[in-house]
C-alpha cells in the first residue's frame, strides 16, 4: 500500500511538474522544411557522409573538441553539425549570433586551414518572448 502510494505521488508530482513548465507541453515544433529540402539534394554534405580515414576523422575530432571546449558558445553552437571529407570541412546548423558562427569558424580554420572550410551556418532567430 505504501509503495502504491508513493508511486502514485511520484507520477503526480512529475505530471504536475511538466504540466507547469512553460512550453513544456505546448512548444511549436520545430520548423525545418526547408533545411530538410535542402539537405536532400545530391549535392549537400549530411553527416552520414563523414569521412572514413584516420585524417577526417581526426579533423572532425578536433574541431568539436575545440568548440565543445568553449563555454561562452551556445548549445546550439556546440551542436553544430562538422562533415569532413577528404580534408574539406563542412559546418552546419544554427547558432544563437554572428559572433558564435564567426568563433566555429575560426576554430575550424586553425584545425583544417583556411582555404578547407565551407561554412553553411545560419544565425537562429531569436525566439519572441525571450
Amino acid at each position: 500500500m505504501v509503495k502504491k502510494t508513493l508511486l502514485f505521488l511520484v507520477w503526480f508530482v512529475s505530471a504536475v511538474f511538466m504540466v507547469n513548465i512553460p512550453g513544456a507541453c505546448l512548444a511549436q515544433p520545430a520548423d525545418n522544411t526547408k533545411i530538410n529540402q535542402r539537405d536532400r539534394a545530391q549535392t549537400e554534405l549530411t553527416a552520414d557522409q563523414q569521412g572514413e580515414t584516420k585524417q577526417d576523422r581526426e579533423i572532425t575530432q578536433q574541431i568539436r573538441r575545440a568548440i565543445v571546449k568553449d563555454k561562452s558558445l551556445s548549445t546550439y553552437a556546440h551542436n553544430v553539425k562538422i562533415i569532413t571529407v577528404g580534408g574539406m570541412v563542412t559546418l552546419k546548423g544554427p547558432v544563437r549570433s554572428e559572433e558564435e558562427k564567426t568563433a566555429i569558424e575560426e576554430k575550424a580554420a586553425e584545425i583544417a586551414g583556411n582555404d578547407k572550410i565551407k561554412s553553411e551556418i545560419e544565425i537562429a532567430p531569436k525566439k519572441s518572448g525571450k
